[in-house]
């Protein structure tokens, strides 16, 4: 299995749900639903272990959620990247973004959970690329939330 892409380990995990006779429902489990992150970095398998937890407690589907890597999202990020840093064409945020675009089309995340009790239960499985756009997104989400709010500061001077 490629590092790179985890479209073989989603065959995998689709195939392991289903041979426990459960199903998969499609959605992305957010931050701010009360939920606990299982841990198994250390276990390649540790998703088998936690199908098999939902299976355990009775858990009728599990969630699936999945990040490809589209070209039109990825141009856009370049874009602000170069915006944000403009004219330097080595900055950082730029060089990263540019350096994501031989992981267009590749999926770099998957995301399973289920509900116990009230909680979610999730399982996530990423890769380092995929670690790293999330990473960029948000420095940039940041510099631009510095920009809006230096922007309304500004014209609250000139109100004054």
């Amino acid at each position: 299995m490629s590092k790179d892409n985890l479209l073989s380990l989603k065959d995998d995990m689709v195939a392991f749900v289903e041979g426990h006779g459960m199903r998969r429902l499609p959605g992305y489990v957010t931050e701010d639903i009360p939920s606990i992150l299982w841990e198994g970095e250390d276990n390649p398998e540790a998703w088998k272990d936690f199908v098999e937890m939902a299976k355990h407690v009775g858990a009728p589907f599990v969630t699936f959620s999945e990040m490809i890597l589209e070209r039109e999202e990825l141009e856009a990020l370049i874009e602000e990247a170069g915006e944000m840093n403009f004219p330097d064409e080595e900055a950082t945020e730029l060089v990263e973004a540019q350096w994501l675009r031989k992981y267009t089309g590749m999926l770099g995340y998957i995301q399973l959970g289920f509900v116990y009790q009230g909680l979610m239960f999730l399982h996530e499985t990423t890769t380092e690329w995929y670690e790293r756009y999330q990473a960029l997104l948000e420095d940039i989400e940041s510099f631009q939330d510095i920009v809006i709010d230096d922007a309304r500061d500004g014209g609250d001077d000139e109100d004054e």
